[in-house]
């Protein structure tokens, strides 16, 4: 019950954010073109349904209203302050705000962590938080909500009312956006932009606008992400509710140098972004690469409802943009609807002979408004068919305003997504506005109109896919297996060495008391000590050099197979001398000897990284010493559940292998996805892991005498 209090609580602090009854501008500046001169001027120019308060203490009004010298003199209650003042000002207006009673605060105020004034941020937040106030920024642009007619920033334009959520990480981005939102359709719930985020962010926001009635689709531009756990539960909630609402994001930084500090061959295969993309997948975030198709598909879930399948009809009235359609559509994943017999028979009763009745329908370069009206008709009630593509070229005869008029009328009777692309410029300019004003989604050309409805069929799709509720891996067969305390005590000798990565025979400790199959092993530092630990294995070994200096061991001539036990005492002296050869610079402790692994078996690679803002990393790959040359992988993040573990092997290349293609063995899938889980397991519990390479990872036929895995070599660091 305190929980949800306080959760309570939250909610109405972030509803002061955006649907004050009053707003504080502290900073309120004379000198026109100020940022706070401009945040007064728009709240009172676009007639915000609310109380301005400008705070000047050298001012008496300021468009028209009133100046306070400061928020205590101010008269009544003051909702919502926005901060407009030098970085080392901002603590004591904040302690104002607390003392007034304000529930929200916006900081435009920059100098503070993106500055290098990381304290100076830290207290404003802590300041904000010991006094229940909600605050956005610092260094942001404001808030913008345009059913109030509350804009409180400093962007100049106020957009059209919509149902659209736009949340920004940067302010730049979005004053652009709302200078171009009008002239393409879209219009907006609310705006945001989230500055350096010292306590609000997207995770926070978006369990806001899951309840926000007057948003329809969220769309965010990040440059980093937090909580991932926050994100995936709202993600998911609102995919999944009766009336759902998409998540579209724009993350920037895909390409950046970020892992480069990662040694692994997990953080290098991951590059900077794995992190994001498993977080997306498993969120059923929509992810785009481009400004551009962010409020592309924000359009078409604004304006659209949800397709029921993806079959996709295309209608045109020009032979190539048909075909082009049509090849887009397929690259994008949309199936071509098979018209029925009833549909192409109608079709032919009123199309001239040279028209083509399947699909794309081409209802040729004379078509004018009554043709596309009764073929789009037809299209949209075939059960086949759940959406439409209508594409016009302008020809002499066209009447492009009738063919808008008759479009919005069929869209409308059919409650299936239509998509317009209305290919030219003066020419169409009429029947856009026809199609933008009656909401129906219209784009200049059919490659942007198969984008929209892609993303319509793929969410509509995913939302009714069956996930694991539970994040945890709770299905191991043998959870006895796992000793979490000698894995403290091996973390803790690392750590009182100063140490930070695992020497290899600590590393095979590690995964032997977390139940991973290993085979026999043991450590030499001479040939007479190398000859008793084979003996003790009894069987040919595999003989690897210890050396913190190589990391790869094979390129060194680190490595000897198939070494008999009575000759192991002549191979520790041959793997020494060639490695002194080829690493001559190397300090080395030793050989491990292992039990050689049976033959049969297919190499894969797991391991993990952690990423600053969303945590641990898992992945899943081909293994093996192609590692990165085949770059084979899967991301997850932890902890996985045994449904998303399997989900992540089959989406390897290597998957069909695994799973007896072309009449092959079926290898032992199961005891690969119980690796998987031990490894989160492993990660869950110990979340000062950085990085952990397990390679490889061998699987064998569920056929053979040695079924299920084996783990022979692995690295970990803290």
């Amino acid at each position: 019950r305190c929980a949800l209090l306080v959760r309570e609580h939250f909610f109405m602090n972030i509803q002061s954010l955006f649907e004050p009854k009053s707003i504080a501008v502290v900073g309120a500046s004379t000198e026109v073109g100020s940022v706070g001169n401009d945040v007064v001027k728009n709240l009172v120019e676009q007639k915000f349904k609310g109380a301005v308060f400008p705070v000047n203490p050298k001012a008496s009004e300021l468009y028209g209203v009133r100046c306070y010298p400061n928020l205590v003199a101010i008269e009544g209650e003051v909702e919502c302050v926005v901060v407009v003042v030098p970085a080392k000002i901002v603590p004591q207006i904040l302690r104002e705000a607390v003392e007034k009673k304000a529930k929200a605060a916006i900081v435009i105020s920059a100098g503070f962590g993106e500055a290098g004034n990381v304290e100076l941020e830290q207290e404003i937040a802590e300041i904000a938080r010991s006094g229940n106030i909600t605050l956005l920024g610092p260094n942001c642009l404001g808030v913008v909500n345009p059913h109030l007619s509350m804009n409180a920033s400093f962007a100049r334009t106020l957009p059209k009312k919509g149902n659209i959520a736009f949340l920004s990480q940067s302010g730049a981005l979005g004053t652009a956006v709302l200078d171009m939102a009008a002239g393409i359709g879209v219009g907006f719930s609310k705006f945001v932009s989230l500055g350096n985020k010292a306590l609000l962010d997207e995770a926070a926001l978006l369990e806001y606008f899951a309840h926000d009635r007057k948003t329809k689709v969220i769309a965010i531009y990040a440059e980093d992400l937090r909580h991932p756990e926050m994100i995936r539960e709202a993600a998911r909630k609102m995919s999944r509710a009766k009336h759902p609402k998409p998540i579209i994001v724009l993350k920037s930084g895909k390409t950046s140098a970020g892992a480069s500090a990662l040694s692994s061959h997990t953080g290098s295969l991951a590059g900077n972004d794995a992190s994001y993309e498993a977080l997306f997948e498993e969120a059923g975030i929509l992810r785009v690469e481009t400004a551009e198709d962010l409020f592309l598909l924000a359009r078409a879930f604004s304006l659209a409802p949800l397709p029921v399948g993806n079959n996709v009809a295309i209608v045109t009235n020009a032979g190539g943009p048909g075909v082009l359609s049509a090849d887009a559509a397929v690259g994008a994943g949309l199936s071509l609807a098979v018209l029925s017999n009833e549909t192409t028979t109608e079709l032919k009763t009123f199309l001239p002979s040279a028209s083509s009745t399947k699909n794309p329908i081409d209802i040729l370069g004379d078509a004018k408004s009554d043709r596309y009206a009764r073929s789009l008709d037809l299209v949209l009630a075939d059960s086949s068919v759940h959406m439409a593509l209508v594409v016009l070229t302008p020809q002499s005869m066209t009447d492009v305003e009738e063919i808008a008029a008759n479009i919005v009328e069929s869209a409308g009777k059919a409650k299936k997504p239509v998509v317009a692309a209305f290919m030219g410029g003066k020419l169409v300019a009429s029947g856009v506005k026809i199609l933008l004003r009656k909401k129906i989604p219209v784009v200049s050309f059919p490659e942007d109109g198969i984008r929209m409805l892609s993303a319509l069929a793929t969410f509509s799709l995913s939302r009714k896919e069956e996930v694991a509720v539970e994040y945890s891996y709770s299905t191991l067969t043998t959870p006895e297996a796992i000793d979490r305390k000698k894995a403290e005590t091996i973390f803790q000798t690392v750590k009182t060495s100063g140490r930070t990565a695992l020497s290899p025979i600590e590393t095979l400790n590690l995964f032997s008391v977390y139940g991973f199959p290993i085979p026999n092993y043991g450590r030499a530092t001479t040939a007479e000590e190398a000859e008793r630990v084979a003996s003790g294995i009894g069987v040919p070994c595999a003989m690897k050099i210890l050396s913190e200096n190589i990391t790869h061991k094979s390129d060194a001539g680190g490595i000897l197979l198939n070494v008999a036990p009575e000759r192991a005492g002549e191979a520790f002296d041959t793997l020494m001398d060639r490695v002194k050869s080829m690493a001559p610079e190397a300090h080395i402790d030793g050989a491990l000897l292992m039990e050689m692994a049976p033959k049969g078996g297919i190499e894969l690679i797991a391991g993990s990284f952690r990423d600053p803002n969303l945590g641990q990393t898992l992945m899943v790959g081909s293994g093996g010493i192609y590692v990165e040359i085949l770059k084979d992988a899967a991301f997850g993040l932890v902890s996985v559940s045994h449904d998303r573990a399997r989900a992540l092997l089959e989406k390897l290349r290597i998957f069909p292998l695994l799973d007896g293609a072309r009449g092959g063995a079926k290898y032992d899938i199961s005891a690969v996805v119980e690796c998987i889980g031990r490894l989160s397991q492993l990660l869950t519990d110990f979340p000062a892991i950085r990085e952990l390479d397990i390679n490889p990872i061998i699987a064998y036929p569920e056929s053979s005498d040695k079924n299920g895995v084996l783990i022979v070599d692995g690295r970990v660091s803290l």
